[in-house]
C-alpha cells in the first residue's frame, strides 16, 4: 500500500504534467489562431480558381492535356500529411488509418502498386518499417510553412506523374472543421479532377469571350490550380494538428486536476487514519500505565 510520502510525491508530479500539459495547450491555442486564419484565407481562392477551371475544361481536354488525361491506373503515388510530433490525440493514428485502408482496400483491388510521399516525421516513421517503397519524406516543413515548400512538392508530384512513374496521385489528411473536429480525407490530386457547371448554371452562366484562348489561359492556370490545392491542403492539416492538439492537452490538464483532486482526498484519509492510530496508541498506553 502506499504511504503517504508516495502519495504526496504522486501528486507533486501529476501538479507538474499539469503545468506542462496546460502551457502546451495554451501554445497551441496561440499557433491555432493563426492557422486557422491562413486556411480560411487561403480557401476562397481554391475554390475559386477551382470554379474558373470548371468553365474552361471541355471533354476534348481530358484527352489533350496531359495532367487532364485519364490512363489505366497501374502506380499510384499516395501523399501523407501527418505532423512532425505526437501529443495531439488520434490525429496522426487518423491519417495512418486511412492510409492503410486506401493502399489495402481502394488500390489492392485494382492491383495498383503503391508509392509513399510521407509529409512530417510521424507518417515516415510509421511507414519506413513497412514494406510500401517510399517515394520521398519531408520532415520539418509544418514548422515554416511558405510556398517553396508547395513548389517542391508539386515539382516533384507533376514531373513524377508526366514521367509517367505513377499514373495517380492521392492526398490523405485532415481537413480542419472546428477546434474540435477535424476530418480525414483522401482526396485525388492527379489527374486534374475538375466538376463542371451543372445544367442550370450552364444554362444561365455567361457566355465569355476569352483571351488569347482557353487552350492558353487553361495552360497557365493549371499549375496555378495544383499549387493553390498543395498549399490549402497544407494550411488544412497545420490547423487540425494544432486544434487537435489543443484538445488533448485540454483534457490532459483536466485529468490531471481530477487525478490530483482524487489524490488528495486518498492522502487525507491514509493521514486521518495514522493520526487516528497514533491518537489510540497513545490512549491504550496511558489506560495501561494507570491500571498499573
Amino acid at each position: 500500500m502506499a504511504t503517504l510520502r508516495d502519495i504526496k510525491l504522486r501528486i507533486n508530479g501529476i501538479k507538474n504534467t499539469s503545468k506542462i500539459t496546460n502551457a502546451m495547450k495554451m501554445v497551441a491555442a496561440a499557433k491555432l489562431r493563426r492557422a486557422q486564419a491562413r486556411v480560411i484565407n487561403a480557401r476562397p481562392y481554391a475554390h475559386k480558381i477551382s470554379s474558373m477551371m470548371s468553365h474552361l475544361v471541355t471533354e476534348e481536354d481530358y484527352a489533350l492535356v496531359p495532367l487532364l488525361e485519364r490512363r489505366e491506373t497501374k502506380n499510384v503515388a499516395v501523399v501523407v500529411l501527418t505532423a512532425d510530433r505526437g501529443l495531439c490525440g488520434a490525429f496522426n493514428n487518423n491519417i495512418i488509418k486511412e492510409t492503410n485502408r486506401v493502399i489495402d482496400e481502394d488500390l489492392s483491388s485494382i492491383g495498383a502498386k503503391t508509392l509513399l510521399l510521407c509529409v512530417g516525421k510521424k507518417g515516415y516513421d510509421y511507414f519506413k518499417k513497412g514494406d510500401i517503397p517510399l517515394l520521398d519524406k519531408m520532415i520539418g516543413v509544418f514548422s515554416s510553412l511558405d510556398l517553396n515548400t508547395t513548389n517542391l512538392i508539386s515539382e516533384v508530384l507533376v514531373s513524377g506523374y508526366l514521367q509517367k512513374k505513377f499514373d495517380k496521385i492521392i492526398f490523405v489528411y485532415n481537413e480542419f472543421k472546428s477546434i474540435i473536429q477535424q476530418k480525414v480525407v483522401s482526396e485525388t490530386f492527379l489527374p486534374v479532377s475538375i466538376e463542371s457547371a451543372n445544367e442550370k448554371e450552364s444554362s444561365t452562366k455567361a457566355n465569355y469571350i476569352y483571351e488569347p484562348g482557353k487552350k492558353e489561359i487553361l495552360e497557365y492556370l493549371l499549375p496555378k490550380h495544383l499549387s493553390a490545392q498543395i498549399w490549402r491542403m497544407l494550411l488544412e492539416s497545420n490547423a487540425s494538428e494544432q486544434g487537435a492538439r489543443m484538445t488533448a492537452m485540454d483534457n490532459a490538464t483536466t485529468n490531471a486536476k481530477d487525478l490530483i483532486r482524487s489524490l488528495t482526498i486518498t492522502y487525507n484519509k491514509e493521514r486521518q487514519a495514522a493520526i487516528t492510530k497514533e491518537i489510540l496508541e497513545i490512549v491504550s498506553g496511558a489506560n495501561a500505565l494507570s491500571e498499573n
